[in-house]
């Protein structure tokens, strides 16, 4: 659909931005409504409007923790193109895990540009809400790994910008506290952080998480052969144990189920000496703990006696494009930006985030990276993240009441039970 930029739609994508935490600023002296010919999502016209773009108003939507670094980008950005025309980039806060949520609101009132967890491309794609790469689409395709471009496509088309390869979850630690014997097992890390005063945070009542024990006591969620609903055994052998196991780890005194803003306070201020994150968290995970910062493979933990190595769900991050845009050649033309080769190198730098690009990956910087390293420990033992709209909620709720212990008079048998039934119900079309 071809469109104009009108006030009426700028007042829209403010009070969208606001919504999704951020504020509009302005890179740009001169903050104007669009005059350039209008676009629709070809790849011919949107590559006539990316060559002479005119006045042009973008929203771009990223991770809280990436928003210094979005700036830049987007003030590299407009410097580089100050040629083509005057350009204004306004920045907001929307995580990644909560971008298909926040668009699907109302995608013709969504940024232009924004990041989003790559088990969402299915759905953002049937909806209508994310453009088709026609810009330089074999050159990102020659340029990142193949894992990432194949969770950027669909039915063999690319929709999406690689932007992170890191999009997955480890153990971090402090070694003053924990050793690396320690580490390996939950037993082990709880039994050092008692000693200490401290404590070992993991978030869960999140189903990205939960999921750790159940994959690695053998069990599944995955996405139907449908492509929307999901399949489950959690409340087969052994499901039950493993939930007495989760909450008999979550009733430690030096255990503890926070989320992850709590997490980094926690570090910061020194109550923490392990934790269960990601990536994103490295910087100050190195800034706090200095030459104690270390990070492995998620650890062990016991069931019935016996230790279960934990698993994982890994993924991408990627960049998209929507296709609502008044300026879909010129988003095309930022989302592709801001995840090249030079770029990646930032976010690896600034950040401390997994690069998707081959070459920034294979640096010596990179490859001898703790977290990344750990990493890719945990991806032997981790899954591709492709789970239906129905499995978090219930997922969550299970994690909620293993966390708290308090089972209502239920047996963990029908505690999965629940969450299965929960997990698998029909979502609603």
């Amino acid at each position: 659909m071809k469109k104009q930029v009108s006030l009426a739609m700028a007042t829209v994508m403010a009070l969208s931005l606001a919504a999704c935490g951020g504020s509009p600023s302005s890179s740009s002296a001169a903050a104007a409504d669009s005059g350039a010919a209008a676009t629709d999502s070809t790849g011919s016209d949107a590559t006539g409007e990316a060559a002479s773009w005119g006045d042009v108003t973008l929203t771009m939507w990223g991770a809280e923790e990436d928003q210094t670094m979005l700036r830049e980008m987007a003030d590299a950005f407009i410097a580089e193109n100050a040629d083509k025309g005057n350009i204004t980039i306004n920045i907001g806060a929307c995580s990644e895990a909560d971008a298909k949520d926040n668009i699907l609101t109302d995608p013709t009132a969504a940024a232009d540009v924004f990041a989003f967890a790559d088990d969402q491309l299915n759905e953002l794609v049937a909806a209508g809400a994310l453009q088709e790469v026609s810009l330089n689409a074999d050159d990102v395709k020659s340029r990142n790994l193949e894992g990432s471009v194949e969770a950027a496509s669909l039915d063999g088309k690319l929709y999406a910008y690689p932007m992170t390869a890191d999009n997955g979850y480890f153990l971090y630690y402090d070694s003053s506290v924990i050793s690396a014997e320690d580490a390996q097992t939950v037993d082990g890390i709880l039994a050092a952080a008692a000693a200490a005063g401290r404590t070992f945070d993991m978030t869960l009542n999140d189903g990205w998480y939960i999921y750790s024990f159940f994959a690695g006591a053998g069990l599944e969620a995955t996405l139907a052969d449908d492509g929307v609903n999901t399949v489950c055994n959690w409340n087969e052998e052994p499901g039950a144990d493993v939930a007495q196991a989760v909450m008999d780890i979550a009733s430690n005194s030096a255990f503890v189920s926070a989320p992850d803003a709590d997490i980094v306070s926690g570090i910061t201020n020194g109550t923490v000496c392990a934790a269960v994150s990601g990536t994103w968290n490295a910087q100050v995970a190195q800034e706090t703990w200095g030459e104690n910062y270390a990070a492995t493979k998620l650890p062990t933990y016991t069931m019935n006696g016996e230790q279960v190595q934990m698993g994982s769900f890994a993924g991408y991050k990627l960049v998209g494009v929507n296709p609502h845009s008044a300026n879909v050649g010129v988003a095309m033309m930022l989302a592709d930006y801001i995840t090249n080769e030079a770029n990646q190198q930032k976010r690896f730098e600034d950040r401390q985030l997994g690069p998707s690009n081959i070459n920034v990956n294979a640096s010596e910087a990179v490859q001898a990276a703790p977290a990344i390293a750990a990493l890719a420990a945990q991806s032997d033992f981790s899954d591709l993240q492709r789970v239906g709209a129905n499995y978090w909620d219930p997922a969550a709720s299970l994690g909620q009441i293993l966390a708290s212990g308090d089972t209502q008079g239920k047996t963990t048998q029908q505690l999965v039970d629940d969450a299965v039934a929960g997990i698998t119900a029909a979502v609603a079309q």
